[in-house]
């Protein structure tokens, strides 16, 4: 396992842009650290319910790890992990992981079209259930999404997806983690 010295990536450069200076409340203008062949991972952190497994995952494999949101949330003080707040404009957190993420990181969404963006950087993507995405399911996902938006707005459906669970949570965990090895042995 490598110490936090032998890590030349831990350098984190922010660029301030002169909205910054008057307030404007977003860091999105950092600049990505480069990662070599290191994995990183990005959370697309809004809804995201498994952001603790993730950081505790993270964590054990020594990964940078982006939290993107459209506002600051509390996250654990490490130097691996690095919240990333966009602006209110939509789609902006998932615009910033999409420009940002390459072949070998991990994107952890439950938004479709991102998990579709971001398999086209040959990223790998996984629901906050465990469930993948991949090149031959994302088009079913996005057919699915856009008949389940329908049949919403004539009425023939209501309601949501069902509640997130411990079994869900400890599924995402074990995908997570078998994910992360996979990759490592590349």
């Amino acid at each position: 396992m490598q110490s936090l010295t032998d890590l030349p990536i831990l350098v984190c450069t922010i660029l301030i842009c002169p909205q910054r200076l008057s307030g404007c409340g977003t860091s999105s203008n950092r600049q990505v650290r480069q990662s070599g062949n290191l994995t990183r991972i990005f959370i697309d952190a809004d809804a995201c319910p498994v952001k603790d497994e993730i950081y505790r995952v993270a964590g054990r494999h020594r990964l940078i790890t982006y939290v993107v949101s459209n506002s600051w949330m509390r996250i654990p003080q490490s130097p691996l992990i690095e919240q990333v707040v966009v602006d209110d404009g939509f789609d902006a957190a998932d615009n910033w992981i999409a420009e940002n993420a390459t072949s070998g990181d991990v994107v952890i969404t439950s938004d479709i079209p991102l998990a579709d963006r971001a398999l086209k950087k040959s990223a790998v993507v996984l629901g906050p259930t465990g469930k993948p995405f991949t090149e031959q399911s994302i088009g079913m996902s996005l057919a699915m999404r856009d008949l389940n938006a329908h049949l919403r707005e004539t009425g023939d459906i209501s309601g949501g997806n069902a509640p997130f669970s411990k079994k869900d949570r400890s599924q995402f965990l074990n995908v997570l983690e078998n994910t992360l090895q996979k990759l490592r042995k590349r």
